[in-house]
């Protein structure tokens, strides 16, 4: 995982994104078809979605073995569930991260996320990269293939699911209904693209103005 080693002279004018593993697709999709070629991702396991008290010290771990490295350093996590520690550490190493509360909100934009969620409190999101792995990242880590009766216990109180597809992709987007039916749910989708993720990597390349590309 991360960026390829390189000469300490030509990593020092570089940036470095510090990221979700859930997002590390997306970020590195946007780089590349933006030409953002002084812009590295590297990225901590997506698991830590299901362990969100980890995020804090290992972005701290990975921000200080690189900050001798590159010019600029930021953090690819929303808040994630750490309950503002993770702005903390933030705060003590000097570099910003990305906002937004969750990488829901990251894709949706702020003002859509709150217009989807409060139009139906108990609601369950996916992504494309929760529906690619969603036996892993909520079957399996939930042990709801060995207990399938803990499903009310984790899901009772949800009403739909909602897939915020960040691609046009019809196999991504039957996974994303199988999942809703296998949770007992109902579903929707919206169409998000990158959302303010996308507007937020290109403002870290050398030119703001230029213009962001989507791959739908």
């Amino acid at each position: 995982m991360g960026s390829e080693t390189m000469p300490e002279s030509d990593a020092l004018s570089r940036t470095l994104v510090v990221a979700c593993g859930a997002l590390a697709r997306e970020l590195i999709e946007l780089t590349k078809i933006n030409g953002l070629e002084a812009i590295d991702i590297e990225y901590l396991p997506a698991s830590y979605h299901n362990s969100p008290e980890l995020i804090p010290e290992a972005v701290r771990q990975r921000v200080v073995q690189s900050k001798s490295k590159y010019e600029n350093i930021y953090v690819g996590y929303a808040d994630c569930g750490t309950g503002g520690l993770l702005d903390k550490v933030c705060e003590e190493l000097q570099v910003e991260r990305l906002p937004g509360a969750h990488c829901y909100e990251f894709f949706a934009g702020s003002e859509r996320f709150a217009e989807i969620q409060d139009a139906e409190i108990g609601t369950f999101y996916l992504t494309d990269y929760l529906t690619r792995h969603f036996d892993r990242l909520v079957i399996q880590a939930l042990w709801l293939d060995r207990h399938p009766e803990l499903l009310k216990d984790y899901f009772g109180a949800y009403t739909r699911l909602v897939y915020l597809a960040q691609t046009n992709d019809p196999e991504i987007e039957q996974k994303a209904r199988d999942a809703a039916e296998r949770l007992g749910l109902k579903f929707e989708i919206f169409h998000t693209g990158y959302g303010d993720l996308g507007s937020n990597i290109i403002n870290l390349g050398p030119s703001p103005k230029q213009k962001l590309t989507e791959i739908s």
